[in-house]
């Protein structure tokens, strides 16, 4: 018997089988369902987007036919040309034999082959070809919309086709995780005949409900995994904490220079009763750059500590973890200093873990955790090592989110005696089906007001070809400089201090990749979707370009030092690859002024608060994304003056040129989210790289999602969601729903979380 788990050589045989394997890890008979068309020919393909190396299927007619003796060899070669009806392209066959009688005028094909150009015209040379009509009369591509698959080294496309056409005659039935009830209220087909209508459709809007089921269906797997993890932390059990009356948050709150917007009051509310409740809180808090997090974060600390616990603050980064622990110290003052000479009789200590301290600080920090006297810790992923052990952690803060999975703040939240309250934060706008579906086991709370007194900022393109534009750039950072404020340049890569570009370094070392970013995303693929799975390349896909050398920030510190504009200015570099306490000399240099001019990777891009600096430009700004450019851009204009972020770049892109002028079109970060989410695609939005896959462990594509869209499906995403928490409501462990729990179970397993993890 055929089922899904059966491997693909029981049925199409060995051969077939291992090129399916080798090239598209496709081993077992579900693979292979789950290889999705990516497109659908009908009668007549569009021949006018071609360019040369595009690998090209189309449906097309012969227009003229020509047999010819060849000149310096012997036999005859057959000149084709095929139209559209509007745009011709010519077939070239070295050996007419076997081809003049089949491609005669008026007969209709699936040609496929790699776009050429001969005397100023298209061509393929030798294309893979299988006639639809006339000539040789019908095919079995005749039945229905022809499927476009991505392309399999050494088999054609209607070969791919017709190995799907083979398992579904040994096919009787498939598992479906969507209950007969949904099916039948949401008038969704069987997930077998859903399969049918996806890879061999007898017309066209039965590909659109198989897509709309197979939605569907991927929306309420995710929904019910997450509403299973509400449902169980719903049913955990903590230690309600409720600030004493006259402590720490209440002197801190007498202290505070500023008053706190109605946003920044309204989320304090919302925290205080969520953590004095004996459920513990799981609360995403997100909010525009500036917005003031980290006061509302430091203020449940506080209250954590208050009520005789601990609070912890997990940053992803050593320089941001640093900058955490100067700026909450420096805010609490004597506060921070309980116990010691001077300190507050009611104060607590703030504590600084990460992996590269000195030993003998590391021991004294560990000390006062286990103890307790330090009411506040702040760290890195030393925070999560098992020799860091709490007297009672009330409370956990997660900065970033984006930068940490699942399993972390699962092992940060294990820190506790019993379940801490869990807050963790974002300067990275969150679109809201982007909150739905991978923030969904948490409550949000969003901050769009910005503090009284964050000055605007502007933000302009600079091509590089244009050196007059170049110059005045330097020129304006110089002016700002000597009018007493400080700047930022942005680099991609690291390089060696001898000032070359250097060479590619791994992600953890913040450098950005040589090869070029996908600006565009998913590419369209017809008139209504934009499959997950293409590859460059790839049916119609141009391939990259060669990579451009990036600048480095010791290259351009070099020439910024030689640039006459910016002579007598004081200039450092910083990177995530510095000892620690270098990285922490020129922060604390820059935050003193002593540093006007600060060269740097995307080490800088969260938590640094300088107000003094005014004004950034990012090199090679086309190599980063939106959302990450608003988040860099944010370094500027948080004091008195107003902020100037210029981004450089000598893209020539029609797509990176508008993802640019976007950025400096508006400073709607939740705007630019979504615009980030549509451009480049889920995966990078939600993590930028994630794995995991189907039944064979291959990749499932961008953002692990197969038939699902962020960008569109909202209202799916929102009727999964409603579905899913009444399933779980009635069944939390779906006793009752075997095949949908063995979905989720897969799902979790085979990618272990990836639409949750981060990082």
């Amino acid at each position: 018997m055929v089922d899904e788990s059966t491997k693909l050589d029981k049925v199409l045989g060995a051969r077939t089988a291992g090129t399916l394997a080798k090239h598209r890890n496709l081993v077992t008979v579900g693979d292979l369902l789950e290889f999705w068309p990516r497109r659908y020919l009908e009668h007549t393909s569009d021949l006018s987007d071609l360019h040369v190396g595009k690998y090209v299927v189309a449906v097309a007619e012969v227009k003229t036919s020509v047999t010819r003796r060849m000149q310096k060899r012997r036999g005859e070669m057959l000149n084709v040309t095929i139209t559209d009806g509007r745009n011709d392209v010519d077939l070239a066959f070295f050996k007419a034999w076997g081809h003049k009688d089949a491609l005669l005028p008026g007969v209709r094909a699936v040609f496929a082959g790699e776009v050429g150009m001969y005397r100023g015209r298209w061509q393929l040379t030798h294309p893979a070809y299988q006639v639809v009509e006339g000539g040789l009369g019908t095919s079995a591509t005749d039945r229905g919309p022809i499927p476009v698959y991505l392309q399999v080294k050494g088999l054609q496309n209607w070969s791919v086709a017709e190995c799907v056409r083979i398992v579904f005659d040994h096919l009787e039935s498939v598992p479906d995780p969507l209950p007969a009830t949904l099916r039948s209220r949401h008038g969704l087909p069987g997930r077998l005949e859903a399969l049918r209508g996806i890879h061999v459709p007898a017309a066209f809007p039965e590909v659109q409900r198989a897509r709309h089921r197979l939605r569907y269906e991927e929306a309420l797997v995710l929904q019910t995994l997450l509403a299973q993890r509400r449902a169980r932390q719903a049913a955990d059990r903590t230690v309600g904490r409720t600030p004493r009356a006259g402590g720490l948050l209440a002197a801190f709150d007498e202290r505070l220079p500023f008053e706190l917007t109605a946003g920044q009051r309204e989320v304090g509310e919302t925290l205080a009763a969520e953590m004095a409740r004996d459920v513990p809180m799981n609360r995403l808090l997100q909010g525009e750059v500036g917005s003031g997090k980290t006061i509302i974060a430091l203020r449940a600390m506080l209250a954590a500590v208050d009520a005789g616990g601990q609070a912890a603050l997990l940053a992803p980064t050593e320089v941001l973890a640093a900058q955490h622990h100067r700026s909450i110290t420096a805010m609490l003052g004597d506060l921070a200093e309980g116990g010691l000479l001077g300190g507050s009789d009611i104060g607590t200590r703030v504590a600084l873990l990460t992996g590269s301290q000195a030993t003998a600080a590391r021991r004294a920090n560990l000390l006062q955790v286990a103890s307790g006297d330090a009411g506040i810790v702040i760290g890195t992923h030393a925070l999560i090592q098992e020799k860091v052990q709490f007297q009672d952690l009330a409370l956990a803060v997660v900065d970033e989110q984006h930068r940490f999975g699942v399993e972390q703040r699962d092992a940060l939240r294990e820190k506790g005696t019993q379940p801490p309250h869990v807050l963790v934060m974002t300067a990275t706008p969150i679109p809201r089906t982007v909150t739905m579906t991978v923030f969904g086991d948490m409550e949000t709370s969003t901050l769009s007001e910005l503090p009284r007194g964050r000055s605007p900022i502007a933000t302009h393109v600079v091509p590089s070809e244009r050196a007059a534009w170049v110059q005045r750039t330097w020129e304006r950072v110089a002016e700002e400089v000597r009018s007493g404020r400080q700047a930022y340049v942005v680099c991609p890569r690291i390089g060696d201090e001898s000032g070359s570009a250097g060479s590619a370094v791994s992600a953890d070392d913040e450098e950005l990749p040589t090869a070029p970013l996908s600006s565009s995303g998913p590419r369209a693929l017809d008139a209504e979707d934009d499959y997950p799975d293409a590859e460059p390349g790839d049916d119609g896909a141009p391939t990259a370009t060669a990579p451009r050398e990036l600048a480095s920030v010791y290259a351009v510190e070099a020439a910024l030092r030689e640039n006459p504009a910016l002579a007598g200015l004081s200039l450092a570099v910083l990177h995530g690859r510095m000892a620690p306490e270098d990285k922490d000399a020129v922060m604390a240099a820059f935050n003193a002024g002593e540093v006007q001019v600060l060269v740097s990777t995307t080490v800088i891009e969260v938590g640094v608060d300088v107000p003094n600096a005014t004004v950034m430009v990012v090199v090679d700004a086309d190599r980063f994304g939106v959302s990450q450019l608003h988040q860099l851009r944010g370094r500027v204009g948080r004091g008195q003056h107003a902020g100037l972020c210029l981004l450089m770049t000598s893209s020539e892109t029609e797509t990176s040129m508008e993802r640019l002028e976007a950025v400096a079109a508006t400073t709607d970060g939740f705007e630019l989210a979504r615009l980030d989410l549509q451009l480049r695609g889920t995966g990078d939005v939600l993590s930028g790289k994630q794995s995991g896959g189907g039944r064979s462990g291959r990749a499932m594509g961008r953002g692990s999602f197969r038939f699902l869209s962020l960008v569109r499906d909202e209202e799916i995403i929102l009727e999964a969601r409603d579905d899913a928490t009444a399933l779980v409501a009635r069944d939390p462990e779906l006793t009752g729903h075997p095949e949908l729990s063995a979905a989720v179970a897969e799902r979790l397993d085979a990618e272990q979380a990836a639409f949750l993890e981060r990082g």
